[in-house]
């Protein structure tokens, strides 16, 4: 399998593209041309039309990379004919039927449970106290302070939104655990990854694996894109 050289950055809920931005320059930087979705997070429909608008604009097959919410939204637009490869980091990989509520409704006894506050006129906000610990507790202070001050209103329909046809069921994918993640819990990690096939790297990380370590988060995106199996 040739290197793919287009990579295409999906990020997921509470947040915007601007997170993926020290693994926009790790990738750059190593020669790969990266497109980054900014999704509306408003509709899970709205956001699979966001991402096809930037594939449909590329020369040439992609890896389409989701964080979080945006792993459902790389689920259902990963389908498009110019995707070769998805890569999930720490990200809901879901199958037929699913959403994040879906996947949310029934949690372990135990696992941390994210502190969103009750929907306010059909969006979502994480608690701002602790979103530092729940979302990005290896983020530097002032930087998660600044992620949990400047949050973008997650629609509940996006919540909401079911996958039609799991895109991993026919396309390669790889997936990087966050074990230190207190929004998904790892042990969900692993196991919607081993559903998928997908081929597992972990690393100790927070949910914002993809700001505090992007060189990890890059190295298995690159693996993506040469089509090489990682480390478990």
């Amino acid at each position: 399998m040739a290197t793919i050289r287009n990579i295409v950055l999906v990020h997921g809920g509470f947040v915007d593209g601007s997170g993926w931005q020290g693994v926009y320059d790790q990738l750059t930087a190593d020669g790969y041309r990266v497109a980054v979705v900014q999704n509306p997070t408003l509709s899970l429909a709205g956001d699979v039309a966001a991402t096809h608008q930037v594939l449909d604009s590329l020369d040439g097959p992609a890896v389409l990379v989701g964080h979080s919410y945006g792993g459902v939204v790389i689920t259902e637009a990963g389908s498009h004919p110019g995707v070769a490869a998805l890569a999930y980091i720490a990200a809901f990989a879901p199958d037929k039927g699913e959403s994040v509520s879906s996947l949310i409704a029934d949690p372990a006894p135990g696992a941390p449970v994210p502190p969103i506050l009750p929907p306010e006129n059909g969006f979502l906000f994480l608690d701002r106290g602790r979103f530092a610990a729940a979302f990005a507790a290896d983020v530097p202070e002032r930087l998660a302070a600044f992620m949990a001050d400047s949050q973008v209103p997650w629609g509940v329909e996006a919540l909401e939104g079911a996958v039609s046809e799991p895109a991993w069921q026919t396309k390669p994918s790889w997936y990087l655990v966050a074990t230190d993640d207190h929004m998904i819990p790892p042990p969900a990690q692993r196991a919607m990854s081993e559903r998928a096939g997908a081929i597992v790297t972990e690393t100790p990380g927070s949910h914002a694996v993809y700001v505090s370590r992007p060189a990890v988060v890059a190295a298995v995106i690159a693996q993506a894109a040469q089509g090489l199996n990682g480390q478990s």
